[in-house]
């Protein structure tokens, strides 16, 4: 599915080098490193401030939090998402309003969430829409909506750095959006490590105040926080892949090209054996995953196996029938896009390093399992 080896063997002696500058600086938490690494993030981002954070999951509990999200609310949200999408808004003390998807793009559906936004009660705050596999939501409805809503937008954007809509960059589309740099994302870390993004001075302000035990200070505290620290060598490892990135995420846009080109010259899209997501316009997708919806996906899955081609299923249960949100009510059913596509995704091997000649066997491989 991934190669780490072959970006590593690419920069290893700029990251080898910047980490044994962090290590002779012994400063290693919320050093000047982490405040030159968001600064530049906020700069590739085009927005005010970026506050680096222990994890993507953490970046979404503090957007949520710091643009005021909390108890009695709701946040509209995709059920076709990781866990964290979800689980961040409870740890807000908020409860999760799920939303059908769009069937060609899997992302939140406007219409679906104005459709909702009819019968939801009055304690409503906020829509976080995720930019699901690499692709922006369709920002421009979604605003649109949450203007005649009177509701603020938080963006999930873990696995869309780089991508934009309509020429605006992810992490810009919102009050406050939510990255992570896991070691599996387009940009990543050598661990965990995420960021908020936001042009509201208050957010960040608050962001910094709850990722540091609720205190601007050492030792006094204005509210109960989080120890949510960037250290000081994951931020001078993404410093180095930072300038990197528009080449990778260019390269994984080519390697999708030619996905779809293969996949097209097979017939397997003309007989419906296996289908690409839809990209929308205005939407420059940077792919942190090729996913096709596939007809038999599972025994697709384990014949690609044995013939040593990993895939994944990004996401085999959506969130509304996992045993941990039964309470809020929810059934087989609710959302038929959703768990339509649980059963059909299958995410191809991707990134910027995949040679033509693997993808050509990943496709023949498919072909030969339909035939």
């Amino acid at each position: 599915m991934l190669d780490l080896s072959r970006q590593y063997a690419s920069i290893r002696s700029e990251v080898l080098d910047a980490l044994t500058r962090v290590a002779d600086s012994q400063r290693y938490i919320l050093s000047d490193e982490c405040k030159s690494f968001e600064q530049e993030f906020a700069a590739l981002c085009g927005v005010r401030e970026a506050v680096g954070c222990a994890s993507g999951t953490d970046a979404l509990w503090l957007a949520l939090v710091a643009a005021g999200v909390g108890p009695g609310d709701e946040v509209i949200t995709s059920p076709f998402s990781f866990f964290a999408s979800a689980s961040s808004i409870v740890r807000a003390g908020a409860r999760p309003v799920f939303v059908d998807v769009d069937p060609e793009t899997l992302n939140l559906h406007p219409a679906s969430v104005a459709r909702k936004l009819t019968i939801l009660r009055s304690c409503r705050k906020a829509i976080l829409p995720v930019h699901l596999y690499g692709q922006c939501a369709d920002m421009d409805a979604i605003a649109g909506i949450a203007r005649e809503h009177k509701l603020i937008v938080l963006e999930d954007a873990a696995q869309a750095v780089g991508a934009t809509w309509n020429g605006k960059r992810a992490g810009a589309l919102g009050r406050a959006a939510a990255f992570s740099f896991y070691p599996t994302k387009n940009l990543s870390a050598l661990g965990d490590a995420g960021a908020l993004t936001t042009s509201d001075p208050e957010i960040a302000d608050r962001a910094r105040r709850l990722r540091n035990h609720g205190g601007k200070d050492r030792y006094y505290h204005d509210e109960i926080g989080a120890n949510s620290r960037l250290d000081s060598l994951q931020a001078a490892v993404l410093r180095v892949k930072m300038p990197h990135l528009p080449d990778w995420n260019d390269a994984r846009r080519r390697r999708a090209q030619t996905y779809t080109r293969l996949l097209e010259g097979s017939g397997l899209t003309r007989a419906g054996k296996v289908t690409p997501l839809k990209t929308l316009p205005g939407s420059h997708h940077i792919y942190h995953q090729y996913v096709v919806r596939a007809q038999k996906r599972d025994r697709l899955r384990a014949f690609l196996g044995e013939h040593g081609i990993a895939t994944e299923i990004y996401y085999p249960v959506p969130l509304h029938l996992q045993k941990c949100f039964a309470w809020l009510g929810y059934a087989p059913g609710d959302f038929p896009e959703a768990e339509r596509a649980a059963t059909e995704v299958l995410a191809l091997p991707m990134f910027p390093e995949l040679r033509e000649d693997e993808q050509q066997y990943v496709v023949e491989t498919i072909a030969d399992f339909y035939s």
